[in-house]
């Protein structure tokens, strides 16, 4: 019997953070108000000096957590190693960040940090001892457009196996379980005139069973094909749009389950059958047949895709999202 539990991705609501029209304490009462069990965090996006805030901008986050009753779930870290212009930033630079956002994550009542896509390999060695310290597990974002055929994605996943720490494993994006590219998506690229011939060819690819992946050479240019359909900008804009969404089965998790600590739900839009793109009651009825025992996270990203002049509508989509998922789950889990 899996033991799923459902959280929100705070970077669903980024939109209304960055315009003012939500505080921080303005997304904790209305994920209280909504039935929200838990919170997926951006300390650098919605914390002030994080991963060094001031002890008063912590009081404030315990506040908020105590007196709303949403459980901290995961820190959503961020490490940059192009923070140079001539340089990558060095194994010991990489690991000193990330002990101070373990640090962070175990001050804020956190058991995980999310590790972004791409994150070395190398750093999970010297930054088990700090993880075993502070019990705060790592996890490596499996993101759609930089999942599993990645170098940098096999290596850690090699390291992760090679270490075999309860404390080291992964975060699975489900944007790389599209059935369908986003809708949403293509009417964005409608907007700034892609024509309908790429965006047809791409749906045909989804409905084969495949992706984007496959209209790329491996030099990673464009196979002649599906460049004899690019007319202008906004066609090779939607074409490197599309190489953003993969098509996998769930069957390429089965070996990896006992590594998946945490799951991001992604979301482009809802409709009133569920999510456009995603079968995310298939995907429950995977993880629960597979004993899981973790977050499920709204995290949506439909925002990115509003057109001109209509609406932002990232509260309402996000609250459509857990419903559904919670209606799911009471007929998977009975």
């Amino acid at each position: 019997m899996s033991k799923i539990k459902t959280c929100v991705s705070l970077y669903s609501l980024q939109n209304e953070y960055m315009t003012k029209r939500m505080s921080l304490e303005d997304i904790f009462s209305f994920m209280r108000d909504n039935s929200v069990d838990g919170v997926e965090f951006l300390p650098d996006q919605m914390m002030h000096d994080a991963p060094d805030p001031s002890e008063e901008t912590l009081k404030e986050w315990d506040r908020l957590c105590g007196e709303y009753g949403v459980k901290p779930v995961i820190s959503d870290v961020f490490l940059n190693t192009n923070l140079y212009k001539n340089r990558e930033l060095t194994k010991k630079e990489c690991v000193k960040l990330l002990i101070d956002e373990i640090k962070l994550a175990h001050r804020l009542g956190m058991k995980m940090i999310r590790l972004v896509s791409m994150t070395p390999g190398y750093v999970l060695e010297p930054l088990l001892p700090y993880c075993e310290k502070y019990d705060v597990k790592m996890a490596l974002e499996i993101h759609a457009g930089l999942s599993f055929d990645k170098q940098k994605t096999k290596d850690y996943i090699a390291e992760m196996k090679r270490l075999h720490s309860p404390y080291i494993g992964l975060v699975i994006d489900t944007g790389i379980f599209c059935r369908r590219i986003p809708r949403v998506m293509e009417n964005y690229c409608r907007e700034q005139g892609t024509g309908q011939a790429p965006i047809d060819y791409v749906n045909r690819l989804f409905e084969a069973g495949k992706d984007g992946r496959v209209m790329f050479d491996e030099n990673g240019g464009f196979i002649p094909e599906f460049a004899a359909l690019l007319k202008s900008g906004a066609d090779h804009m939607y074409g490197h749009f599309a190489d953003g969404y993969e098509n996998e089965p769930y069957s390429v998790l089965d070996e990896l389950m006992p590594y998946v600590f945490h799951i991001h739900f992604k979301l482009f839009e809802m409709t009133g059958q569920g999510e456009y793109s995603i079968d995310y009651k298939g995907f429950l009825q995977y993880l629960h047949d597979h004993d899981y025992d973790g977050y499920v996270a709204t995290e949506y990203e439909g925002n990115r895709w509003t057109l001109a002049g209509a609406p932002m509508t990232e509260k309402e989509q996000t609250i459509a999202h857990q419903e559904y998922i919670r209606n799911c789950l009471k007929e998977i889990q009975g």
